[in-house]
């Protein structure tokens, strides 16, 4: 049987209204008529717009195409469009496509509305801010119930985070402190050596990287190497629904997931700041003894002077509290992760951010206060 040509006629089965009649097969393979007849039917008595497609015979997205002509040009005109007697599928996509275009309409208003953005960005703090306490909450009880033994803490967790944590992250942390120490080196030699004060390199050196870089850098390295490890982690098993299996059987993801990681990060960051320290000052020693004649003997002997036990406390204590912080971003971001692989990499981006702004602002209230005690 030859295919019908598509065509369409125009009625007014009611005063106001103007209803399209849809004839013949509407596919890509015919020509589809122009709107010029339709336009030109419209008028100011036009109240509302009809489509029928009863003579329709067969379709595919030609004849969606044309409804969504015909829809556009009852927006343009402020007219209500409807569809009659169409087949479900071509109904249901039409609606479909309707509620698409609403939408992306609607997010473009949306977007250029500066209220609703300050309005959508206080919403997101609120909602962070208010996860952020929840977790802390939880963590707390938690902890309190570690302390009542009825924590589902494990120790072999506990201690193979301690190693990921800290055996596994020396040659890093090895290569950085180092190449920090020669930096620091370089720029006081600069200086210094207007002067003939080469000696005073190694306070430079001892100060900054026990003070500062030892516990400052550590932190960023352990941020980027094990927050991003913990959200991955963390945010995977969301993905997989482990952590609802865990709920589901009664066992506290908070104790059995997060507190290992939180407390082994916790232990061995003081340790890997303290580890850091010195591999800073050899590295400057090393550019004093090769660069600026001074021996390994002076050097080190300057820098011990120069660094009391209470500048070695300052950058342990920063470290404590830089990997407590890391722990915490970490897990908070792999325990609010979605369900998705984008959604993964979000959170692990997300938990490096958390961490870095975290030990910036945490640093910079820890300096504070030391200076004014």
């Amino acid at each position: 049987m030859p295919a019908s040509s598509p065509a369409y006629t125009l009625s007014t089965p009611q005063p106001g209204t103007l209803q399209i009649n849809l004839d013949g097969d509407w596919t890509l393979k015919s020509p589809v008529p122009t709107l010029d007849e339709f336009q030109q039917a419209l008028g100011s008595d036009t109240a509302r717009i009809t489509v029928n497609g009863a003579g329709l015979g067969a379709w595919d997205s030609r004849l969606l195409i044309f409804l969504q002509q015909l829809a556009q040009t009852a927006r343009e005109q402020d007219l209500p469009f409807e569809e009659e007697s169409l087949p479900t599928g071509a109904l249901r996509l039409v609606r479909l496509a309707s509620q698409t275009e609403t939408t992306q309409r609607r997010s473009q208003t949306e977007k250029g509305s500066l209220l609703y953005r300050v309005g959508v960005k206080a919403m997101a703090v609120q909602d962070s801010a208010t996860s952020m306490a929840t977790f802390t909450g939880e963590l707390v009880l938690e902890g309190l119930r570690l302390f009542t033994g009825k924590s589902p803490f494990r120790m072999r967790d506990f201690l193979y985070f301690v190693q990921t944590c800290g055996v596994e992250s020396l040659p890093i942390v090895t290569l950085i402190a180092v190449l920090v120490g020669v930096i620091l080196s370089f720029v006081g030699a600069v200086q210094l050596q207007m002067f003939g004060a080469e000696i005073y390199i190694a306070n430079l050196v001892g100060l900054g990287m026990v003070l500062e870089m030892g516990a400052l850098m550590s932190g960023i390295i352990i941020a980027g190497r094990i927050g991003a490890a913990y959200a991955a982690q963390l945010g995977t098993m969301q993905t997989n629904e482990e952590i609802d299996a865990l709920r589901t059987m009664g066992i506290s993801p908070i104790g059995f997931l997060v507190l290992p990681r939180l407390f082994a990060l916790a232990l061995m960051m003081p340790l890997l700041c303290v580890y850091a320290d010195v591999m800073g000052i050899l590295g400057g020693a090393f550019i004093g003894y090769t660069v600026l004649d001074l021996s390994l003997d002076e050097f080190l002997n300057q820098a011990i002077k120069s660094v009391t036990l209470y500048h070695c406390f300052q950058g342990v204590a920063k470290s404590a509290v830089f990997g407590i912080l890391i722990g915490f971003a970490g897990c908070l971001r792999g325990m609010e992760c979605g369900r998705s692989a984008m959604a993964v990499g979000e959170a692990t981006t997300s938990a490096v951010v958390t961490s870095i702004v975290f030990i910036v602002i945490s640093d910079s209230i820890l300096t504070i206060i030391f200076n004014v005690l």
